[in-house]
């Protein structure tokens, strides 16, 4: 059996009348679904590196305080099946940050030059994450 892909993922929660999840969209392939900011951790980077870096990369958000791990998930792929272990985070927002903007992702990656619509959304959500990314929203603690 292969290795598992290393990722991580961001659960960035902005803490105003109740708490908020910053979420995301791609604007040209809405197929996608709602997700957070995740992706593949970079030889040499550590899992706190890579998640900071993949949060700015995609939402060019980067005034966070990392809280720390909450979930590791070793689901594979739906699409091809191949093994992946993704540590999620948590992370905080200032309450005063945007409520919604757009952002072109930034970087060498796959998804380098997508558009993606991001926004707070509030806690609980009111629909699934795409790739069952919620799962493990009920860990942090509001």
């Amino acid at each position: 059996m292969p290795e598992p892909r290393i990722r991580v993922a961001a659960y960035v929660i902005r803490h105003r009348t109740t708490p908020e999840l910053l979420v995301f969209d791609h604007v040209d392939a809405p197929e996608a679904g709602t997700q957070v900011p995740a992706g593949g951790v970079l030889p040499d980077e550590s899992l706190e590196q890579a998640v900071l870096r993949e949060l700015a990369e995609e939402t060019g958000l980067t005034e966070v305080t990392l809280v720390g791990p909450v979930a590791v998930d070793h689901k594979p792929r739906e699409d091809n099946g191949r093994p992946r272990r993704t540590t999620f985070f948590h992370l905080t927002a200032a309450p005063d940050s945007a409520d919604a903007w757009r952002h072109r992702v930034h970087g060498d990656g796959a998804d380098a030059g997508m558009e993606f619509a991001c926004r707070f959304v509030p806690l609980p959500l009111a629909e699934k994450l795409a790739d069952a990314q919620d799962a493990w929203l009920g860990r942090i603690e509001g």
